[in-house]
């Protein structure tokens, strides 16, 4: 699973004198208010600036002291004076040489294909469930639930933060940079999660802590493979699981059979990371100087609180319908497939804010365009993210019925994670996991102490980083420069 301030490009040369110099009065024009008539002269130049102090720079170029200021326009200096000016002003930037680029255009296709490969490696959980059976463990979970789940969410801290920081030598255009830190980090994750999940384990979860330390390497492999943007060989690795895995919901399949199912798809992705891998990991020429690691820190909070989240979508249906009906994972499926189209959406929403901005001729207008296209899109994701939910629910055997506060926790989690893509995207990552994280907290509190109804918890705290996250959206989103990078 990303800002920069982009400013009108500055005239050529670094002197004083390149700055526009002021018009003078037109023959036969005069104004009552020396204020009107400054800004009827200064009119293009007010419209193409995006700050006041852009004016005030003009204003003080042109030889303007803040006593003439004071004496002949009544205001207190420059700068008092330029925003006054630049309120009197609608904003006319001018248009770009050639067709403007759209960098956040990205094909639908490339994201669903990618929110299949987040949600088939669900599928391992139906096909493994005789592994996994015993009786139920810790605060009523499910047998083996605890090493799944510890191994599960330290691999999502540790490969969002390896992520990261792939990406950031693949910006800096250092591939091989990239790979090497993947070569090195992949399996440094793989052995954390499986020690994780061994040391989580209880007596009598051997089973599951062998299944999870399975689980730990498969997501050291799918990250490489995701990060060098080989979807469609994960893909093909597993296909013998989405194969299998409805064979294993109605049928008894025999112990052998289930383990070739889940072994082949992990030496197959295994195997197609090493052979992605080490021929790009190749030595090479030296590089530039590494990005830091503190940079990378804030993208494993963020995977440890929208994994919390999902987890909890699922652990909240258990425990509130009971061990019997464990199998809540449509909840945990269905946002985890819906990961692909929020993707699609959220870079629509990047591209036509942009649009928006190249478009809008005042900050009103495009605050009101912004907001629309924002409802907009997250209205479409949460219908997706519905008509899954209502999918998994009818398809999935012995599935909780949809509705009440299920839905509504259901769809203010997908809210959570959306907003908190979207404001990452706009590079305040480290918020975004902030409120991610501590609502994973509450509910982990919650669910450790048997405070309250699972899923009323999980619905209220999920509003509330809802609101919280509406609110920095707001902030961050209503101003245009926000949107430049």
């Amino acid at each position: 699973m990303s800002g920069s301030l982009w400013l009108t490009p500055p005239p050529s040369g670094t002197a004083t004198d390149t700055l526009p110099a002021l018009p003078r009065p037109r023959p036969g024009w005069a104004a009552a208010d020396p204020i009107d008539e400054l800004t009827h002269r200064l009119e293009d130049v007010i419209a193409a600036a995006v700050h006041p102090d852009e004016i005030a720079a003009i204003l003080e170029s042109d030889g303007m002291t803040d006593d003439h200021i004071r004496l002949t326009y009544g205001r207190e200096d420059s700068f008092a004076l330029a925003e006054d000016l630049y309120a009197r002003v609608d904003r006319r930037y001018p248009e770009p040489e050639g067709p403007p680029t759209d960098r956040w255009h990205t094909g639908l296709a490339g994201c669903l294909l990618r929110g299949l490969v987040f949600a088939l490696p669900g599928l391992a959980y139906v096909v493994g469930a005789p592994f996994l059976a015993g009786p139920p463990g810790a605060l009523g979970l499910p047998a083996g639930t605890v090493p799944l789940l510890a191994g599960a969410v330290t691999g999502w801290v540790w490969n969002q933060a390896l992520s990261h920081r792939a990406y950031s030598w693949l910006g800096l255009g250092d591939r091989r940079a990239a790979a090497r830190a993947l070569l090195t980090g992949a399996p440094a994750g793989a052995l954390t999660g499986a020690a994780v999940a061994v040391a989580a384990a209880g007596p009598g979860e051997w089973r599951a802590a062998a299944f999870a330390a399975g689980q730990a390497l498969y997501l050291a492999a799918a990250t490489v493979l995701l990060v060098l943007h080989r979807e469609k060989a994960l893909l093909c690795a597993l296909l013998p699981l989405a194969a299998g895995a409805p064979l294993a919901f109605w049928l008894d399949l025999p112990l052998a059979v289930r383990t070739a199912l889940l072994v082949v798809p992990l030496g197959m992705s295994v195997a197609l990371a090493l052979r992605v891998l080490l021929p790009a990991a190749a030595p090479g020429m030296p590089g530039r100087a590494a990005p830091g690691l503190a940079a990378s820190l804030p993208y494993g909070l963020f995977g440890l609180g929208t994994g919390g989240l999902v987890l909890y979508a699922a652990a909240g249906d258990v425990l509130a319908d009971g061990p019997g009906a464990a199998v809540a994972a449509p909840s945990a499926v269905a946002l985890t497939l819906s990961m692909g189209p929020a993707e699609w959406l959220l870079h629509r929403f990047r591209s036509e804010s942009l649009a928006g901005l190249r478009a809008s001729t005042s900050a009103r207008d495009f605050r009101r365009g912004t907001a629309a296209t924002l409802a907009l899109c997250l209205t479409a994701y949460l219908t997706v993210l519905l008509v899954l939910a209502a999918a998994g629910t009818a398809l999935w055997p012995g599935a909780p019925g949809l509705g009440g506060v299920r839905l509504v926790s259901l769809l203010l989690i997908g809210v959570v994670l959306w907003a908190a893509l979207l404001l990452q995207s706009f590079g305040a990552v480290l918020s975004a996991a902030l409120v991610c994280a501590a609502a994973t907290g509450v509910q982990s509190v919650a669910l450790a102490t048997g405070t309250g109804d699972p899923r009323l918890v999980g619905a209220g705290v999920a509003g509330a980083a809802a609101a919280v996250l509406a609110v920095l959206g707001w902030i961050l989103l209503g101003r245009a420069t926000s949107h430049r990078h």
